[in-house]
């Protein structure tokens, strides 16, 4: 069952769309009453299947996604958005009861972009919801910055061409997040600079609020698999152990 919230008056046709999947009906409604509240307009389904068919059908601004759900689990429908089209760069939130790390990494390394553990604190679930729609979305271009270099880049048989933010590997188009696409342009742009994890963060998300450094490490790691033949041994995104990050040295 699909479930559409809408508070007061507002104008739907212009606020940013969030898709709530979560099988408790009073968090359902709790998180819908309350992003409402923010101007978003809500809609809640309760299982992985039913959220399966709505992601592939409409484009959303923000995926609020409880891990276990019925049908289709968080994690699956997690890593199936990130393969699809419509809704690949979609921001996610993942919502979970578990309190191990390694399970809340998981979370990440399928896709999710941050994580909440219940029971949250309302206040937290806004601010981390704000943040996460402050982010550009790919498929709406974002714009060049002042400042950002527009050279294009051909190193390591991957050509990058900011001015289209287009990607190629080895002739192949690929498609790229803005966060991978800038984390890309980035260290590409400076082989064999080491960049640590707080740089990338200050770089990448650009103050958001609710980035650890961890989220470093799961942008890196989605990016190896689109870029690399072997995500498990990288040529090119290389890990420089306890400091960070850098793009191989050109010979």
């Amino acid at each position: 069952m699909t479930v559409q919230w809408t508070v007061g008056d507002k104008t739907m046709a212009n606020t940013p769309r969030v898709l709530i999947v979560e099988d408790e009906p009073n968090i359902r409604e709790l998180v819908s009453l309350h992003l409402g509240l923010e101007g978003y307009t809500c809609e809640g389904v309760g299982d992985g299947r039913t959220a399966l068919g709505r992601v592939a059908a409409e484009r959303f601004d923000l995926l609020v996604l409880d891990l276990m759900i019925p049908g289709v689990d968080g994690l699956s429908l997690c890593r199936a958005v990130r393969n699809g089209r419509l809704n690949q760069d979609v921001p996610i939130l993942m919502l979970t009861a578990r309190r191990e790390e390694s399970d809340k990494v998981v979370g990440l390394e399928s896709g999710a972009d941050d994580y909440l553990t219940k029971p949250f604190g309302v206040r937290e679930l806004v601010a981390r919801s704000r943040a996460l729609l402050r982010r550009p979305r790919t498929t709406a271009v974002a714009p060049l910055r002042d400042g950002e270099d527009r050279q294009a880049i051909s190193v390591h048989g991957l050509d990058v061409d900011p001015a289209r933010r287009r990607v190629r590997v080895d002739g192949r188009d690929v498609e790229l997040t803005d966060q991978e696409f800038r984390l890309l342009h980035l260290v590409a742009s400076n082989p064999g600079i080491v960049f640590s994890r707080e740089a990338l963060l200050a770089k990448i998300w650009r103050g958001d609020t609710f980035v650890t450094v961890r989220s470093v490490d799961t942008l890196v790691k989605r990016l190896r698999r689109r870029i690399e033949s072997d995500p498990a041994h990288p040529r090119c995104l290389l890990t420089v152990w306890g400091v960070g990050y850098k793009f191989a040295d050109v010979q």
